[in-house]
C-alpha cells in the first residue's frame, strides 16, 4: 500500500475553486462522517470462528452476484482495519459508522459467543477512539445468520427474541465505549430486495413472508432499541431509513395510484409505525393484509422515542402502474425517460440533488420527528487509476451539489445534525459485485491496494477549517 503522505500530498486544481458554502455553514456541532456495512468490507468470511451469514450463502452459489464473485474477502477490513482507519481520520473526519456482524459475535445467531469477533469489534473501536473518532454501531446491515434464515430468518416471529439476545450482546460488550447506536439499516431495502424482488439474499419472492418479514422487522426496530436504553448509559439511538422522492409518470389516475403504493413501500413503511403512527396501509390492499400477522400488544411496540433517525437517498422514483401482483407499480428508469447517461450513475440512478432536500423537507414535516442525520448520501462513478491518481471529478461535483442541497434544508431550519458518505472505499456492491465503485478510496481487489481518490482529497480540505 502507499503511505498516506504519498497519497495525500497532491494539490488539486479544482480544489483552488471554492465552493459556495464551506464547513463553517453548518455549525460547529454538525458531524461528518462516512458509512461501512460489515459484509461490504471485512471479508475473514470463515476466519476465528465466524459464521455464514445469508450473504455467505447467496454469494457462494453461482449466478446469483452478476460478475461472479462474492464477499468472501472483500476489502479485507478484518485484517486492514488500523490502516483504514487512518486514512479515514487522514480526511478530517470525525464521525466512523460500521455495522457488527452478527454471525461473527454470534455464529449461530443464538447461544454461545465467539470471543475473537466480540474482540474485533474492540479493536475497531479502540482505533477509533485513538485516532479521536466517534464510533457509531448499526446492529443490522442485511447479514442475517445463516443459522437463523434457516429457522425461517425474518418471516418467523421469533426473530424479535433473537435480534433482542443479539442487541444485549453487544450492547453489554461495547457499551461502555460506544454511546451512538443505529438499529437497523434500511428496513424497507432488505424486506423488499430480499423477499419480495427476491434478488438480494435470502431471495425470496415471497408475498407472505414479505408481510411477515416487515413486521417482525419493525417490531426488532423499536424492541431492539428498547434493550440499548436499558443495556447503554448515555446512548444516542437511532435507526435508519431509505427514502426517495417519488412521482407518478404523469397524472393520470393509475399511475398516481401506483406511486402513492411505492411512496408507502419505500418511504412510510418502517418509519411511520415507529412513529406511532401504525403501518400506512391505506390505499393498498396488500400491505392492509400486515393485520394477519400482527398479535395483541403488538402496536403498542412498535413505537419507540428515537433520538435521531438516519435518511440515507441516492436518487428519486418516477413510478408508473405495473401489472406486476401485489406492488402494480413499477420504476420508470432514467434510460427509458430520458435522462442523459452524463446525468446517471454506474448504477444507472439518476443524479437528483433536489432528491435530498425533498426527503429531509418531507420526513422534517412529520409530527414530533426526532433530529435528523443523513446517514448514507453517495455515487458510483467508473473510475480509472492513472499515474497512482483517481480523478473522480463527477463524484466531486456530485457531493458539492448534494451538499448544497442539505445546507438549503438546514438553512430553513430542519434540524439536520450530520451527514455521512456512502461509503469510504470501494466495496462489495451486493448484488452488483465488485464493479460499481461508491468509495472515496479506491480499492485494487487483487493486491488490496488503496488509493485515496480526488473525492476524498476534496473532503480532507473542505474538512480542514475549524
Amino acid at each position: 500500500m502507499l503511505g498516506l503522505g504519498a497519497m495525500l500530498s497532491p494539490t488539486l486544481p479544482f480544489m483552488m475553486q471554492q465552493t459556495n458554502f464551506t464547513k463553517k455553514d453548518f455549525g460547529p456541532d454538525f458531524k461528518w462522517g462516512t458509512a461501512t456495512a460489515a459484509y461490504q468490507i471485512e471479508g475473514a468470511y470463515k476466519e476465528d470462528g465466524k459464521g455464514l451469514n445469508i450473504w455467505d450463502t447467496y454469494s457462494n452459489k453461482k449466478g446469483k452476484i452478476k460478475d461472479g464473485t462474492n464477499g468472501n474477502i472483500a476489502c479485507n477490513f478484518y485484517h486492514s482495519y488500523k490502516s483504514d482507519i487512518a486514512l479515514l481520520k487522514s480526511m478530517n473526519f470525525d464521525v466512523f459508522r460500521f455495522s457488527t456482524s452478527w454471525s461473527r459475535i454470534l455464529p449461530n445467531g443464538i447461544g454461545s459467543l465467539n470471543q475473537k469477533g466480540i474482540d474485533f469489534y474492540h479493536r475497531v473501536i479502540d482505533e477509533c477512539l485513538e485516532q479521536n473518532l466517534e464510533p457509531w454501531i448499526t446492529l443490522y446491515h442485511w447479514d442475517l445468520p445463516q443459522a437463523l434464515q434457516d429457522k425461517g430468518g425474518w418471516a418467523n416471529r421469533e426473530i424479535v427474541d433473537w435480534f433482542n439476545e443479539y442487541t444485549e450482546v453487544v450492547c453489554k460488550a461495547y457499551g461502555d465505549k460506544v454511546k451512538h447506536w443505529m438499529i437497523l439499516n434500511e428496513p424497507a431495502a432488505s424486506t423488499t430486495l430480499g423477499h419480495l424482488a427476491g434478488i438480494h439474499a435470502p431471495a425470496k419472492i415471497a408475498p407472505r413472508k414479505f408481510l411477515a418479514a416487515v413486521h417482525h422487522t419493525t417490531m426488532c426496530q423499536a424492541e431492539a432499541a428498547r434493550v440499548v436504553r436499558a443495556n447503554v448509559s448515555n446512548a444516542t439511538i437511532g435507526t435508519t431509513f431509505s427514502s426517495s422522492p417519488v412521482s407518478p409518470k404523469n397524472d393520470k389516475a393509475r399511475h398516481v395510484k401506483a406511486a402513492h403504493r411505492m411512496d408507502i413501500l419505500l418511504n412510510r413503511l418502517f418509519v411511520e409505525p415507529a412513529l406511532g403512527m401504525g403501518y400506512p396501509t391505506e390505499g393498498w390492499n396488500f400491505i392492509s393484509k400486515i393485520e394477519r400477522y400482527i398479535k395483541q400488544g403488538d402496536e403498542q411496540k412498535l413505537a419507540f422515542d428515537f433520538d435521531f433517525i438516519g435518511l440515507q437517498n441516492y436518487t428519486r422514483n418516477i413510478t408508473k402502474y405495473s401489472l406486476i401482483p401485489f406492488v402494480w407499480a413499477f420504476e420508470v428508469l432514467p434510460s427509458k425517460r430520458g435522462v442523459p447517461k452524463e446525468k446517471t450513475t454506474d448504477m444507472g440512478w439518476e443524479v437528483y440533488p433536489e432528491g435530498i432536500y425533498e426527503v429531509l423537507k418531507r420526513f422534517s414535516a412529520y409530527k414530533n420527528v426526532p433530529p435528523i442525520y443523513v446517514t448514507e448520501n453517495g455515487c458510483a462513478f467508473p473510475d480509472k487509476v492513472e499515474n497512482g491518481r483517481v480523478h473522480d471529478d463527477r463524484r466531486v461535483q456530485f457531493f458539492k451539489d448534494y451538499l448544497a442541497q442539505v445546507l438549503r434544508a438546514k438553512q430553513e431550519g430542519m434540524d439536520i445534525r450530520g451527514y455521512y458518505v456512502w461509503t469510504l472505499m470501494d466495496n462489495f456492491e451486493w448484488q452488483e459485485g465488485y464493479r460499481p465503485r461508491f468509495g472515496l478510496v479506491h480499492v485494487n481487489f487483487e493486491t488490496q491496494e488503496r488509493i485515496v481518490k480526488d473525492s476524498g482529497l476534496w473532503f480532507r480540505n473542505f474538512l480542514d477549517t475549524d
